[in-house]
């Protein structure tokens, strides 16, 4: 695994989500999120993603580091924080009760420290390394998007995995660029982690759903439009800015 990851590291990155989606789709399909099998693959995962940033000293290089430095750049991540609660605009219904919504709970935030570091964090710095950053940005972004279709083998209808598609790739972008300009991936860890914390209390509602995809594709336009016309942070340090 050493191996691979020095000398094909977008390869070393693509293993690890092909394994996440190929284990994560049947458990989820037979289990579901409130399930204790679903948590503890989920603990699996995260632990040997943490097991293999420690060994290899990478926490600086994956922004599990510390918090990002001049947060009022970024605009406090504000737009994303707004965006994260879009669940919630529909009203408020738990999907499952008690024991099944604590484990629900708790494996949700596990998907959004999980796929953070394998889309953003193993993906994303991997192509980095290898292609523009134009590049690395669309295609790690598009890859996270494209990555919900592993929904329809879980029984998920194709228009709502379409849509769910159309939803990822915004965030996806909207992720990308927090790590990129940012260097830390702890907020993108806790906006993940709250979108999808709150789809489990959300009510159903077609409409607002609707409008939830729309705002996050205009935001994603436009706060990405906002974010790479900054420095990052890396960069802004070196010239000495604010």
């Amino acid at each position: 695994m050493r191996k691979l990851y020095e000398k094909q590291e977008v390869l070393f990155a693509a293993l690890w989500i092909a394994a996440y989606c190929v284990v994560m789709a049947p458990i989820k399909e037979r289990f579901g999120f409130g399930s204790i099998w679903m948590l503890l693959a989920l603990l699996v995962f995260a632990g040997a993603i943490t097991a293999f940033v420690k060994a290899n000293h990478a926490e600086e290089k994956y922004g599990l580091a510390g918090w990002p430095r001049e947060t009022k750049r970024f605009l406090y991540f504000i737009p994303m924080w707004i965006l994260a609660t879009g669940n919630l605009w529909d009203g408020i219904a738990p999907s499952c009760q008690r024991t099944e919504l604590l484990v629900s709970v708790l494996s949700m935030i596990l998907v959004g420290f999980v796929e953070e570091m394998l889309f953003r964090g193993f993906l994303f710095k991997a192509l980095l390394a290898k292609d523009r950053t134009a590049t690395a940005i669309v295609i790690s972004s598009l890859t996270f998007g494209i990555g919900h279709i592993v929904n329809l083998f879980a029984g998920q209808a194709s228009f709502e995995t379409f849509i769910q598609i159309v939803f990822a790739v915004s965030w996806g972008f909207i992720l990308t660029m927090v790590f990129y300009k940012s260097g830390s991936l702890l907020p993108c860890i806790i906006a993940h982690a709250m979108i999808d914390v709150f789809s489990l209390f959300g009510a159903d509602n077609a409409v607002a759903d609707q409008i939830y995809v729309g705002a996050t594709i205009v935001t994603a336009i436009l706060y990405c439009t906002y974010l790479a016309r900054l420095k990052t942070t890396e960069e802004a340090a070196h010239s000495g800015e604010a």
